[in-house]
């Protein structure tokens, strides 16, 4: 058998498209994750019961289920249960701010009980108000230790856009597998799939990295 670079060649353009709305897909869910994250993680440490419960109950169902059984869910199970149409894009960027809601709520929480006390009783003996204190006391110093989760989580989102092949949407790895059923050349069509992917997550990573540097505490 001989390696064909011609089909790589030939391939490249609808892998990138493909590529493109792979990004689009991550950044979105992404984007959506950090606010339900960031708003559940407070509710799981400074709310009452009535706030934690449901909280835990979302995060406990997210994390305890496969990405696939939810988006699967979502695409052919939701529309029937609420009488909506939503489309399998759609349905990729909302499993994904549902998923990664989840373990980021986790990380913010994680995040916020980590710093000491003492800042938020001294912010509030100074006559601040709770959320002055939580945003100009707490949160800067929290989402500082938060971020290599949160980068780690980054990379996760943007792999498991690949799951979504399943709902056909033409994102990478979709668009891999058809082009690969077109010409058969699967060897270097799932090579070129793998490079592209290795790529972007090392440039997201090392992107991270230069993050994490400057906003590292002293």
């Amino acid at each position: 058998m001989t390696f064909e670079w011609t089909a790589i060649v030939d391939a490249l353009p609808d892998l990138l498209q493909g590529l493109e709305l792979t990004m689009m897909i991550a950044l979105a869910g992404l984007a959506g994750g950090i606010v339900v994250g960031a708003l559940t993680g407070a509710l799981l440490t400074y709310g009452g019961w009535l706030a934690q419960a449901p909280a835990q109950i979302y995060v406990a169902l997210i994390r305890g289920t496969p990405i696939t059984v939810q988006v699967m869910f979502i695409y052919f199970a939701l529309p029937i249960l609420m009488n909506i149409r939503i489309s399998a894009i759609n349905a990729g960027i909302l499993t994904l701010i549902i998923n990664s809601g989840a373990y980021n709520a986790e990380i913010i929480r994680g995040a916020l009980e980590s710093v000491p006390t003492g800042l938020k009783e001294a912010g509030l003996s100074m006559g601040l108000s709770f959320r002055k204190v939580l945003a100009y006391v707490i949160a800067p110093i929290a989402v500082r230790r938060a971020l290599p989760a949160m980068g780690n989580q980054l990379v996760s989102v943007v792999k498991d856009t690949s799951i979504f092949l399943v709902i056909g949407v033409g994102e990478l790895t979709r668009r891999g597998q058809e082009i690969m059923s077109a010409n058969f050349r699967a060897v270097e069509i799932w090579t070129a799939v793998a490079v592209i992917y290795l790529i972007v997550i090392s440039i997201l990573a090392l992107s991270l990295r230069f993050v994490e540097r400057a906003a590292r505490l002293p």
